[in-house]
C-alpha cells in the first residue's frame, strides 16, 4: 500500500482534506471515495443534515444523483418501496450494461422480492442460528488461540476475514479449505465502477473472477439440486430446490450469490475491525467493557451504528415526488446514506459519541429498514457478541499500533488494514 493512501490527500473534486465550510453547498458531492478512504466525510454530512438535508448533487462520478442525509427521511424513502424502487440498482452508480449482473433479490421489487427473500431467509433464522451458535463459537476460539501474542499482526487479515470467510463456507457449505475464494469473489463483487470498491482490477478482470465464482458455484448446484435440505440448512440447497429460485438463469444465480456473499461479509468484517478501533479511540469505554462484559451484546449494536458498514442504499424514483420540500422527477437516483442517518442527532442521542452503554443502541439504519432490513442480522449481531466474548476472556486490550488503512469506496465502508497488537490479562 503506497504511502499515498495511507495519508489524507486533497482529492480531485477538491473535498478530501478541505474544510467543509469551504465549499458551496450545491458543490459537495459526497459519492466522492476519497472522503471514506481519508475519514474526511463527516463535516460534509453534517452541513447537509443540516443545511439542505434532501440534496441534489447535479455533477459526480455517477452522474446527478439525490442525498439523503436524516434518520427520518431515509425512514419514509425505505418504507415506501413502490415510489423509490431497487429495482435498477442499489448503490449509486449505474450497473455495466455490458455484464448485466443483478444483485440478487435486494435489486427486486414487490412480490418477486418476497418470493426470493423468502428462500433464503430461513438459513440465518432463529432456528438455524441456534445450532450454527456452538460451531461459530469454536471457531472464534480456534482464531483467537492462534493469535501471535507480543507480535504486531493485521486483524483484518487473522480475525475478521477469517471469522467471516468461515461463516459464509457454512452458510454455503462451501469447502472450508478454499473459504478464502469467498473474501476474495467479494472483493471482487464491489471492485467494480458501480460499486465503486477497494480493488484496484481491470473491468475485465473483474468479469473473469466473477465467472470463475459462477462455475464453482453451478458446481454445488448440480450436486444439490433434487436434493432435501434436511436438518442441515444451506443457502445453495436451498436454491436450487425452491420454486421461485430453481429456474435462475446464470448471471441470476451470480447476482444472488454476490448479494449473499457481499452481506455475510462486509457486515461482520468490517463492524468486527471498526470495533477494535473504536474502542482504542474512546478508551473510558474499553474500561466500560472491562469493567462489565455484559455490556458486550448492547456494545455489538452500537458498534454496528458506529460502524455502518455498508454506507449508503440507492433507490430509483418510480414518479414524480416530494421528499423534505423537494420535488424529485421519476427515474432520478435517490441516495440514503446511512453513514449521515446514524449520526443524526435529532433522533440519535448524542450521536456523535461511541457509548457501549447507550440505552437505544438498537435505534440505527446499518441495516436498512422495511421490506429490505437486512435478512442476516441477527447472525452478524451473533457473530460479533461471540466474537468479543472470547476476545475479552483472553485479552485485556486488542492495542491498535498503527494507522487504519480504509477502503476505497462510498459502498462498503471498512478496512483494508488494521494493525494491532493483543495483551493477555
Amino acid at each position: 500500500m503506497s504511502d499515498a493512501c495511507k495519508s489524507i490527500q486533497v482529492s480531485s473534486q477538491g473535498q478530501a482534506g478541505a474544510d467543509p465550510d469551504s465549499i458551496p453547498i450545491a458543490k459537495i458531492d459526497v459519492s466522492d471515495s476519497e472522503l471514506f478512504e481519508t475519514d474526511t466525510l463527516w463535516g460534509y454530512f453534517e452541513r447537509l443534515r443540516n443545511e439542505d438535508p434532501v440534496h441534489y448533487c447535479a455533477e459526480s462520478e455517477f452522474g446527478p444523483y439525490w442525498s439523503v442525509t436524516k434518520f427520518d427521511d431515509i425512514v419514509q424513502v425505505e418504507k415506501d418501496p413502490e415510489t423509490y424502487s431497487s429495482a435498477r440498482s442499489v448503490v449509486v452508480g449505474d450497473p455495466d450494461p455490458n455484464f448485466p449482473v443483478e444483485a440478487g433479490f435486494i435489486t427486486m421489487d414487490g412480490p418477486r422480492h418476497t418470493a426470493h427473500r423468502k428462500v433464503t431467509q430461513p438459513v440465518a433464522g432463529p432456528r438455524n442460528l441456534k445450532k450454527l451458535e456452538p460451531i461459530i463459537r469454536q471457531r472464534v476460539v480456534d482464531i483467537m488461540d492462534g493469535l501471535p501474542v507480543g507480535e504486531t499482526f493485521d486483524w483484518v487479515d487473522k480475525v475478521s476475514i477469517e471469522l467471516t470467510t468461515a461463516m459464509l463456507a457454512t452458510l454455503f457449505d462451501f469447502p472450508y479449505e478454499e473459504r478464502r475464494k469467498l473474501t476474495h469473489w467479494s472483493d471482487m463483487a464491489t471492485a467494480s465502477p458501480a460499486m465503486t470498491g477497494a480493488v484496484d482490477v481491470s473491468e475485465e478482470e473483474r468479469k473473469v473472477s466473477l465467472m470463475e465464482c459462477l462455475a464453482e458455484f453451478q458446481k454445488l448446484w448440480e450436486q444439490r439440486e433434487n436434493k432435501s435440505q434436511g436438518e442441515s440448512l444451506d443457502l445453495i440447497t436451498a436454491l436450487a430446490n425452491s420454486d421461485a429460485t430453481k429456474n435462475l438463469d446464470p448471471l441470476e444465480y451470480l447476482g444472488t450469490l454476490l448479494l449473499l456473499i457481499v452481506g455475510g461479509n462486509d457486515t461482520t468484517r468490517n463492524s468486527l475491525s471498526g470495533g477494535v478501533l473504536a474502542l482504542n479511540e474512546n478508551p473510558k469505554e474499553y474500561q466500560k467493557l472491562r469493567d462489565n462484559l455484559d455490556l458486550i451484546p448492547n456494545m455489538v449494536d452500537e458498534i454496528i451504528r458506529w460502524q455502518t458498514p455498508l454506507a449508503h442504499m440507492r433507490r430509483t424514483a418510480t414518479r414524480d415526488t416530494e421528499l423534505g420540500g423537494k420535488q424529485i422527477k421519476k427515474g432520478e437516483k435517490v441516495v440514503m446514506w446511512y453513514v449521515s442517518g446514524n449520526r443524526d442527532d435529532t433522533v440519535i442521542d448524542r450521536a456523535n459519541e461511541f457509548l457501549i452503554d447507550r440505552a437505544s443502541a438498537k435505534q440505527h439504519l446499518s441495516f436498512g429498514w422495511g421490506v429490505h432490513f437486512c435478512m442476516g442480522s441477527r447472525l452478524a449481531e451473533m457473530q460479533l457478541r461471540i466474537a468479543w466474548e472470547e476476545v475479552m476472556k483472553r485479552f485485556r486490550m486488542v492495542e491498535v499500533v498503527g494507522e487504519p488503512i480504509r477502503v476505497r469506496s462510498n459502498f462498503v465502508k471498512g478496512f483494508l488494514e488494521l494493525p494491532v497488537r493483543v495483551h493477555p490479562w
